[in-house]
């Protein structure tokens, strides 16, 4: 079977791979696994300096990397940020990693005699499941701190944008020692199911659907998932907000990389003072965006990478109609060249019963409904099964924060929308669908990679066996005697 690939911009098929066997992909798992040991056994200070390393050789392939993503998601400016962002991103754990593996002998608070450490132990093989939509930092953002923390790490990227994979294996081969422990295996579900049943950890990147059925194969497999899942990311948009910099944050917030990331706003919430003179704004500045066509170097809005997601987006948009939402600009998938295309819609007029308003639409959709107090605006924004990330804008910073700290989601960003996919900094986890299992940001994340040993020691003399009769007798069974 040969897998096809779509070039987004002309909408033609222009490369093809073979997708990995199951065989294949439990013998590139033996192989991981033959060879972990010995890179947990190196030290992380090793371990880093090898990563350090990789980062040189991927600028040395940058160009041909920056070109597949071009290929692959039909976008230019976002692909060199990609690429650059994946970079510092690598860096920062070189930087990181080694303090946060070190442990400390501390001594009992509860027995004198007693002092404890812990050991940080890898599982030896993680597996990584990663999306369309940023290949490069989504197949890096979890392989790093695995590789960090001393496992092998097994990716299988999508089958929709894998053209990175080429170049990235050169900086890899590049790389001494690398290549021994980190391998891609090119693929669609049937091939990432197979991984699965290879390896001690999978990290998904993508579907709440899809999600579903990876914790389920996890969970039979009785090994951890970590999950980053769908989101339908709400901004309230309190009365007090400056209007220009509000409406500046919840466009791009919508519609960076034509809204196809899982943290972009899809929900605008506008207290009813401003809502006409907001949505005025916010309609004549989505007018001003352009398509990046037929010149890739000009204009801020690229093509809908996935085809069948424009279907989504008119299904949406046909449902938000004929249930009675105004379209104020966009609304329409247009084809140039081959590939399809969306301007940045805006919409008013809409209900929380709508498809708009409920299911993940991945598009630059912007529908914006008014609310009257902070109660209801913040009622609307937990009406979801989803819960990424949310933003909340307004003109008394004391009085934003009180506002998000309602919001349920994991990643709020205050005054600006879509902060958490511009500093990896702080750590977060999902709520409702959206995810499971530890935050991928932050410096904690390393620790989803490891298991904790609890080493105990003795500084005096072993209890003997009498004094549990003794604290029996004396009515003390099964306190901790201090010693």
């Amino acid at each position: 079977m040969t897998i096809e690939v779509r070039n987004p911009r002309t909408g033609e098929a222009d490369y093809r791979f073979q997708p990995a066997s199951p065989a294949a992909i439990a013998q590139a798992a033996q192989n991981l696994r033959a060879r972990q040991g010995n890179w947990f056994a190196l030290g992380v200070q090793a371990r880093v300096e090898i990563l350090a390393a990789w980062a040189d050789a991927i600028e040395a392939v940058k160009t041909e990397l920056i070109a597949a993503l071009v290929a692959d998601t039909g976008r230019l400016f976002l692909s060199q940020r990609e690429v650059e962002g994946a970079l510092a991103n690598l860096r920062r754990w070189v930087h990181m990693a080694p303090g946060l593996l070190q442990t400390q002998e501390r001594p009992s608070a509860l027995i004198a005699s007693l002092s404890y450490d812990n050991q940080y132990v890898p599982y030896p093989l993680a597996g990584l499941i990663t999306p369309w939509n940023f290949p490069v930092t989504l197949s890096l953002i979890d392989a790093v701190p695995a590789l960090a923390a001393g496992c092998a790490a097994l990716v299988k990227p999508s089958e929709v944008t894998p053209r990175f994979v080429e170049p990235l294996r050169k900086s890899i081969d590049a790389t001494p020692g690398l290549g021994e422990v980190l391998n891609f295996m090119l693929g669609d579900g049937e091939t990432g199911a197979a991984l699965i049943e290879q390896v001690d950890l999978i990290c998904f990147t993508g579907s709440v659907a899809t999600g579903r059925k990876v914790a389920a194969a996890a969970a039979g497999n009785f090994i951890p998932a970590f999950l980053e899942l769908g989101g339908k990311d709400p901004v309230i948009v309190l009365g007090d907000a400056d209007l220009p910099r509000a409406t500046d944050a919840v466009l791009r917030g919508a519609i960076v990389n034509s809204g196809q990331v899982c943290l972009s706003i899809e929900r605008v919430y506008v207290q009813t003072d401003i809502h006409d003179a907001f949505v005025d704004q916010l309609v004549a500045k989505a007018q001003a965006v352009e398509f990046n066509y037929p010149d890739i170097r000009r204009g801020e809005l690229g093509p809908i990478i996935l085809e069948r997601q424009a279907k989504v987006i008119k299904a949406h948009l046909a449902d938000a109609k004929a249930r009675g939402a105004r379209v104020h600009c966009g609304g329409e998938v247009e084809t140039l060249g081959g590939g399809r295309w969306i301007k940045p819609t805006v919409l008013t007029g809409v209900t929380q019963e709508m498809d708009i308003m409920r299911k993940e639409t991945f598009g630059p959709i912007l529908p914006v409904m008014a609310f009257a107090d902070e109660d209801e605006a913040v009622a609307l924004a937990n009406d979801t099964n989803f819960g990424l990330s949310a933003s909340v804008i307004g003109g008394d910073l004391t009085r934003v924060r009180a506002v998000a700290e309602r919001v349920d989601a994991g990643g709020l960003s205050l005054n600006d929308c879509g902060l958490t996919s511009m500093t990896y900094e702080p750590e977060k986890t999902a709520f409702n669908h959206s995810g499971l299992g530890g935050s991928r940001m932050g410096p904690g994340s390393i620790y989803r990679f490891l298991r904790k040993k609890a080493l105990i020691i003795q500084h005096g003399a072993p209890q003997p066996m009498t004094s549990f009769a003794e604290a029996a007798a004396g009515g003390g069974y099964g306190s901790a005697p201090v010693v």
